[in-house]
């Protein structure tokens, strides 16, 4: 199941008790991947590549970023780079074997100590990454070959499960789907309470909220952060599908909804809860890569930096305004900036998919 990595940053035999603290909470550096040619179809690789970049550089305006990028592909991220920005920038190109840019997922989870000794300690977790439940290829999407799935598992190993599939408050609170964690494509053969049992010990936390998801709807199976985020403990803010999303994306937000009105979190509060309305999919600024049926087009799927937070902006003029606006009433001591995301969703996923925070215990 869920093992401490390896490849930690510090050894972790001393540390009695982990915590995975909220995103909210400082970083040392944000960890983005550079889209490979292997894991994109051509027609939305270079898209996604430059948007790539521009988060790059949105995110370091605020915090250093590492962007790890496969060694033969390093001078497209240079060249991008340099032609992106004239201005100064964090960013640190890394040559790594790895394809996919949601790493989130593919990448190692920061946990830290909890004890006097440990507390200041910062531990990498893997978990098995496994092309999340090893779902087929869509069609017109390259094939990777066994070498490359195993680079992409090497980022983070052992267990089935992905960064997006958590939620948490950083207060003991954790929100995750039961589609994209239970079940034979992720953990066969492991209970719901064994999962929990292990979720307790590695990440801190003492009360676990389930909804229910579904497999298949997604190719994540409907990970957590797409659709909902803490903005602090107690105050959650929940996505809300357009009128024209397909009707099993309106019963996942119903279900959040539902379980989060009756639930209180690890503290006893009850949960303040704020909707923030998905975009028109069909007014998406496509720069010609054609609308992709059921774009993950999800404004919670943002991400925190130091002093800021990062959040898509689709196209759609009025409804990427509101969540602006929602976003910085909700964060008043925060500066909110927004980066224009196109190739992102029709590929998958949107900001707090591609961004994986390195956390700061000093």
């Amino acid at each position: 199941m869920f093992h401490i990595s390896t490849r930690s940053e510090s050894s972790h035999e001393d540390i009695r008790g982990l915590k995975y603290p909220a995103e909210t909470g400082p970083h040392i550096a944000t960890i983005l991947g550079f889209p490979s040619i292997h894991s994109l179809p051509s027609f939305y690789h270079s898209v996604a590549c430059g948007e790539i970049i521009g988060l790059a550089v949105a995110v370091s305006h605020f915090e250093p970023v590492r962007l790890y990028t496969r060694p033969e592909e390093v001078s497209l991220a240079q060249s991008l780079l340099s032609n992106t920005t004239r201005g100064s920038y964090d960013i640190e190109i890394i040559p790594f074997a790895t394809n996919h840019l949601w790493v989130r997922d593919t990448g190692p989870v920061y946990v830290q100590g909890t004890t006097t000794t440990s507390k200041k300690q910062r531990v990498a977790i893997h978990f098995g990454f496994n092309e999340w439940g090893r779902k087929g290829v869509a069609e017109g999407w390259p094939r990777m070959t066994a070498d490359q799935i195993q680079e992409n598992h090497t980022f983070a190993k052992h267990v089935c499960l992905e960064g997006g599939a958590l939620v948490s408050d950083g207060d003991g609170t954790l929100i995750v789907s039961e589609s994209s964690i239970i079940g034979d494509k992720r953990n066969p053969g492991v209970s719901k309470d064994e999962i929990e049992d292990e979720l307790r010990w590695i990440l801190g936390v003492k009360k676990i909220i389930w909804f229910a998801g579904f497999q298949d709807l997604d190719i994540t199976d409907v990970h957590a952060d797409a659709e909902v985020q803490f903005i602090r403990p107690g105050v959650i803010v929940v996505s809300r599908p357009h009128a024209s999303a397909q009707k099993e994306w309106h019963e996942v937000y119903q279900q959040v909804m539902n379980v989060l009105r009756g639930e209180i979190d690890a503290r006893g509060r009850q949960f303040e809860i704020h909707t923030i309305d998905e975009p028109d999919p069909e007014l998406i600024l496509t720069s010609g890569l054609g609308y992709k049926e059921d774009p993950a087009t999800n404004y919670v799927n943002f991400y925190y930096v130091n002093g800021g937070v990062i959040l898509p902006k689709f196209g759609d003029e009025e409804m990427d305004r509101r969540a602006l606006e929602t976003m910085q009433k909700l964060h008043p001591d925060r500066i909110v900036k927004q980066v224009h995301v196109n190739a992102l969703p029709l590929t998958g996923g949107v900001i707090h998919c591609a961004t994986q925070p390195v956390i700061d215990v000093r």
